[in-house]
C-alpha cells in the first residue's frame, strides 16, 4: 500500500514538472523598440505540429489587417492569424517552421525554446537572425 502511494506521488510530481515545461499556452510579445507588451499569441499543437495565433493586440485595435503580408494573408485580421505555423518538437527546442512578422509582411525560418517561463523565439532570414523574449500569461 505505502509502495503504491509512493509510486502515485511520484507519478504526479513528474507530470507536473513536464506540464510546467510545457511550451502550449498564451505568451505576451514585447515590443523590440518600446520594451512594451504588444500581443498576445496561443501555441497550440496540431498532431505533431505546433503553431501560434494571435488571440490579441495590446498596442493596435483588434481589427488591425496585415496590408503588407503577402497572399491569403494580406488584408486579413491579425487577430485570429497563425503567425507561427508548422513547428516541431527536437529534443529541447521546436523548429522546423516559419513565422510571420505582420507589421513587415515578411515570413522567416522559425525556432523557439523554453528557458523557465520564458519563450525565446529566434527568426532567421540565412545567417542572421533575431531573437525575442516572450512572457507566459498566467
Amino acid at each position: 500500500m505505502m509502495r503504491t502511494l509512493i509510486i502515485a506521488a511520484c507519478s504526479l510530481l513528474f507530470a507536473l514538472q513536464a506540464g510546467a515545461q510545457e511550451v502550449v499556452g498564451k505568451w505576451r510579445t514585447i515590443d523590440d523598440e518600446t520594451g512594451q507588451p504588444k500581443s498576445i499569441i496561443e501555441i497550440y499543437q496540431k498532431g505533431d505540429k505546433y503553431y501560434g495565433r494571435v488571440v490579441d493586440l495590446l498596442m493596435k485595435p483588434d481589427d488591425t489587417v496585415c496590408d503588407k503580408c503577402p497572399g491569403e494573408r494580406k488584408g486579413q485580421r491579425i487577430v485570429g492569424m497563425d503567425i507561427i505555423t508548422d513547428m516541431m518538437k527536437k529534443g529541447d527546442t521546436y523548429e522546423g517552421g516559419q513565422i510571420l512578422d505582420p507589421a513587415k509582411g515578411k515570413t522567416y525560418d522559425c525556432k523557439f525554446w523554453l528557458e523557465g517561463n520564458e519563450l525565446k523565439v529566434r527568426g532567421y532570414l540565412g545567417f542572421f537572425y533575431r531573437t525575442q523574449t516572450w512572457q507566459r500569461v498566467e
